[in-house]
C-alpha cells in the first residue's frame, strides 16, 4: 500500500478500533515519483473487493492509501477517479472502495507478521490485480 512511512503494521487504531494491514514505502522522489507507485498500486490488487483481497476478509484488508500531506492526499484522490474510469472502459462493475485519507499514525506489526513470505515459504500472497491497466 502506498505511504512513505507505512511497513506491515497490526496495531490497534482508535477510530476504526482494529488495524490494517498495510506495507510502509519509502521512496525517493528523484528516481520514483509518487504517480508511479500510486500506478503500481492501483495495478497489484483489486479495489473493488471491500474488506477483502484474496482469500483474506475482514475490515484489516481493507484497500487503502494512508498519505502523508496534502499533495498526497490530492493525487491519490484524483487517481482513484482515473483508475474508477479506466476500470469502467474495460467493463469492470465494482467500484473502488480504497480509504484515501491522511493518516501519518503508524504502528509495527508483531516480529511474525514481518517479512511473512521470507518466514513461510509455503505461505501465499492474495495481491492480484483486476488486469486493468492504470492510465496515470
Amino acid at each position: 500500500y502506498i505511504a512513505e512511512r507505512y511497513i506491515v503494521s497490526s496495531g490497534i487504531n482508535a477510530e476504526y478500533g482494529g488495524h490494517a494491514e498495510v506495507v510502509r514505502v519509502i521512496f525517493d522522489p528523484t528516481v520514483i515519483n509518487y504517480t508511479a507507485l500510486l500506478k503500481n498500486f492501483w495495478e497489484n490488487h483489486n479495489p473493488t473487493t471491500k474488506d477483502r483481497q484474496g482469500n483474506d476478509s475482514g475490515p484489516m484488508y481493507r484497500s487503502a492509501i494512508y498519505c502523508m500531506d496534502e499533495e498526497q492526499l490530492e493525487l491519490a484522490k484524483k487517481s482513484a477517479e482515473i483508475y474508477q474510469q479506466n476500470l469502467h472502459d474495460r467493463g469492470v462493475t465494482g467500484e473502488v472502495t480504497t480509504e484515501i485519507k491522511i493518516d501519518p499514525i503508524f504502528y509495527y506489526a508483531e516480529d511474525y507478521h514481518q517479512q511473512y513470505l521470507y518466514k513461510n515459504p509455503g505461505g501465499y500472497c492474495s495481491m492480484r490485480g483486476t488486469g486493468v491497466k492504470c492510465t496515470l
